[in-house]
């Protein structure tokens, strides 16, 4: 028996309703057309589906057990539409993110790849800013998350997840070659140029913290703006300077820059996610969001931050 499909879904809303002029608003359509495609149903069902009463129409034994099945069917069908328009919102749209230079280069680059190919329809805007920038902004709800470099502050109603963890390493040019040939301690190193990001980054303030701890007062030379400008002007003998160890490799095994160990261990620090509990995200700033979560190295709650108060 071919029946139009289109005859169930009247059927539903009419039984649904107990009424042809609910259902037909229901449907966008008139009381009519409602009535008619009625008759046609239970014309090709050889059945009495409906019982006209003074305050509407209710069903026969026919009909409820028709409408048993077909209020199973409907809502699987708008079930699975539901799903399927999810998936759609999931794989398109945009999302605003705030990343620091040094989570871009280490974390962030690697998987952006894999996730445009996976959804190549997603628009992402990264901010790239220092982490006290990128932080206020998020706080602030301009970004949907932010992946930050420690140390840093946020709420308590904030979740914080461990990305990666990196090493910094002390480098300089070839002209400081002479400074590889044992382990310094910070005091001896406090005379040479020293290159650095500025004041307004989380590096400068790790690294004066790290320095008052070892009882050395330490003023860099130079201050940056971006680690992409720390490399060259070290490689270029202006100075000394601290760069993650992954950045720093390539340049090392051409003979470009020497390490420089020191006497005393370097803190390590971390790349982490940061998101506001509280606020909601987008389908689309969400699907990114556990995209990014799941790639990471190690996904500890609550590691390497301060709770603001």
């Amino acid at each position: 028996m071919d029946i139009n499909f289109e005859y169930y879904k009247v059927f539903y809303f009419a039984a649904k309703y107990g009424n042809i002029t609910k259902a037909a608003a229901a449907l966008g359509s008139n009381q009519p057309n409602v009535t008619r495609i009625i008759r046609l149903l239970e014309s090709q069902l050889n059945c009495r589906l409906f019982i006209r009463e003074a305050r509407g129409i209710s069903l026969t034994e026919e009909g409820r057990s028709l409408y048993s099945h077909v209020e199973i069917a409907y809502s699987h069908l708008m079930n699975a539409q539901e799903e399927l328009c999810m998936q759609d919102t999931q794989r398109c749209g945009s999302v605003e993110i705030g990343a620091t230079e040094t989570a871009l280069h280490l974390f962030l680059l690697s998987l952006l790849h894999d996730f445009k190919r996976e959804y190549p329809a997603i628009r992402i805007r990264i901010h790239n800013q220092s982490t006290p920038e990128t932080i206020k902004h998020l706080i602030n709800g301009k970004f949907d998350f932010a992946v930050v470099t420690t140390p840093f502050e946020v709420p308590k109603t904030f979740s914080c997840v461990k990305a990666m963890e990196f090493h910094e390493i002390l480098v300089g040019g070839t002209e400081y070659a002479g400074l590889c040939k044992t382990p310094l301690g910070p005091d001896e190193l406090k005379h040479y140029p020293w290159i650095g990001l500025g004041r307004e980054s989380t590096t400068y303030v790790f690294y004066r913290n790290f320095f008052i701890a070892q009882d050395v007062d330490l003023e860099l030379d130079m201050e940056v703006a971006t680690s992409d400008l720390m490399l060259p002007m070290i490689e270029n003998n202006l100075g000394i300077g601290f760069v993650p160890k992954k950045l720093a490799k390539p340049l090392l095994e051409r003979g470009k820059l020497v390490q420089i160990r020191l006497n005393c261990e370097i803190p390590k620090r971390s790349i982490q996610i940061v998101s506001d509990k509280e606020r909601g995200r987008s389908l689309t700033a969400d699907t990114f969001y556990k995209f990014v979560k799941n790639r990471g190295a190690d996904t500890t709650e609550g590691c390497g931050y301060k709770n603001a108060r």
